[in-house]
C-alpha cells in the first residue's frame, strides 16, 4: 500500500471509532440521571461505597479521622447553559471511556497487517488485556483517589472567613481527570511490552533503573492526588506492582525474541547447507 492509501485505510479506523463513541455518548445523554447521580456526584455522598466502608473501618479501630466525606459539600452553577454544557461534556467522556476497547481494537486492527505472524501470535489479547487495565485504573481513581481528593479539597480552607463553594465543572473535571489518569497510568505494562518488542527497554534495563522509577512513580503519584501521604502510598502501591509486571513482561519478551532468533538461524544455517549440497 501507498502512503496515501494507508492514510485512508486509517481515515476508516478513526470514522468507526469516532462514529462508536458519539453513540455511547448519545447513550449517556439520555441517562443523565444514572451518570451524574448514580456516578459522578455520588462520591460526595456519605453512603457511597468507599466512604461507607472507611467510615466503618474508622469506627472498629477508633480513628474516626477515617470517616470521610459525611458532610456532601453543595455544588453551584454560575453561567446560563452550564449545566447543558456539561451534560454534553460529560456524556462525550462517558462515551469514550465505554468506547475504548472497541477503538482500541480499530487501532490494532489498522497495526496488525505491519506485524509478523509471529509478533501477531506474541501479542494475541492485546486488546482485551489494555482495555482490562484501562478500566481496572479508572475504576481504581473513581473509588480510592476521587473520594480522598474530595476529602481533602473539598474541606480545605485558609481561613474561617472563607466558605466553600464548589463550582461544578471544577468538581466534574477533578472526578473525570483523576479517573481518566489512573486509567492511562495503569496500561504500563501495555507500554513497557511494546518498548520491549521495539527493544527500547530490556528487563536488564528495567531493574537497573527501578529506583528511579521509584522517584518518578512517587512524582505521578503527587501530581494525581491530593497532597497527603495517605493518597500518595495508596496510588504508588499498585503503580509500583505494574512496573514489577512490566519487568516480567519485558523478560517474557525477550527471551521469545532469543528463541525466534535461534530458530532462524538454524533455518539459515539449514538453507545453507543444502545449498551447498
Amino acid at each position: 500500500m501507498t502512503f496515501l492509501e494507508h492514510l485512508e485505510e486509517l481515515r476508516w479506523h478513526i470514522i468507526r471509532s469516532i462514529i462508536a463513541v458519539c453513540l455511547l455518548a448519545i447513550g449517556a445523554f439520555l441517562f443523565k440521571d444514572i451518570i451524574f447521580d448514580g456516578i459522578i456526584l455520588a462520591p460526595r455522598d456519605p453512603g457511597f461505597f468507599t466512604n461507607r466502608i472507611l467510615c466503618q473501618l474508622g469506627e472498629a479501630v477508633n480513628m474516626p479521622v477515617l470517616c470521610i466525606n459525611t458532610k456532601p459539600f453543595e455544588l453551584i452553577n454560575i453561567k446560563m447553559a452550564g449545566q447543558f454544557t456539561t451534560h454534553i461534556s460529560i456524556s462525550l467522556i462517558a462515551g469514550l471511556v465505554l468506547a475504548f476497547p472497541y477503538v482500541f481494537w480499530e487501532f490494532w486492527r489498522f497495526m496488525k497487517p505491519a506485524l509478523y505472524d509471529n509478533e501477531t501470535s506474541h501479542a494475541r489479547g492485546a486488546v482485551l488485556y489494555s482495555s482490562a487495565l484501562f478500566i481496572a485504573g479508572v475504576l481504581f481513581g473513581y473509588y480510592v483517589i476521587v473520594p480522598l481528593s474530595l476529602q481533602f479539597l473539598g474541606t480545605y480552607s485558609v481561613s474561617t472567613q472563607v466558605v466553600n463553594q464548589i463550582y461544578l465543572r471544577s468538581y466534574i473535571g477533578t472526578v473525570t481527570s483523576i479517573s481518566l489518569a489512573s486509567g492511562l497510568v495503569f496500561e504500563l505494562p501495555i507500554v513497557i511490552f511494546f518498548l520491549s518488542k521495539i527493544g527500547l527497554v530490556t528487563p536488564s534495563f528495567l531493574r537497573k533503573y527501578r529506583r528511579h522509577s521509584i522517584i518518578i512513580i512517587l512524582i505521578v503519584a503527587a501530581v494525581i492526588t491530593p497532597p497527603d501521604i495517605f493518597s500518595q502510598v495508596l496510588v504508588c502501591l499498585p503503580l509500583l506492582v505494574l512496573y514489577e509486571v512490566g519487568i516480567v513482561i519485558s523478560a517474557r519478551v525477550e527471551r521469545l525474541r532469543k528463541k525466534d532468533a535461534e530458530k532462524r538461524d538454524l533455518e539459515y544455517s539449514s538453507t545453507n547447507e543444502n545449498g551447498s549440497l
